[in-house]
């Protein structure tokens, strides 16, 4: 799996006629357009999840989950231990 950040307006190249763009993002949503010839199907994952009906088949679709950069380094702590000399 391919992890990229990008900035407004780029886009990428599946192949060579696949073009991803990425408009922006607010709110927790991310805004793109693809551009694809009409034997390419695109699907949400919302939509699939929505179709199918066998739980077992349910759970073997992937999920992914943000995981914000540098989250070990937020969550780490420092601990200063000082011995007490008599």
């Amino acid at each position: 799996m391919l992890r990229l950040s990008v900035r407004d307006e780029e886009f990428l190249m599946i192949g060579d006629d696949v073009k991803i763009v990425f408009l922006g993002s607010s709110g927790g949503q991310t805004r793109i357009m693809i551009d694809a010839p009409k034997e390419v199907n695109i699907v949400r994952s919302k939509a699939i999840e929505k179709r199918i009906q066998d739980s077992k088949l349910l759970a073997t679709i992937p999920k992914y989950y943000k995981n914000p950069e540098g989250a070990e380094k937020k969550k780490s702590k420092v601990v200063i231990v000082q011995n007490k000399q008599d």
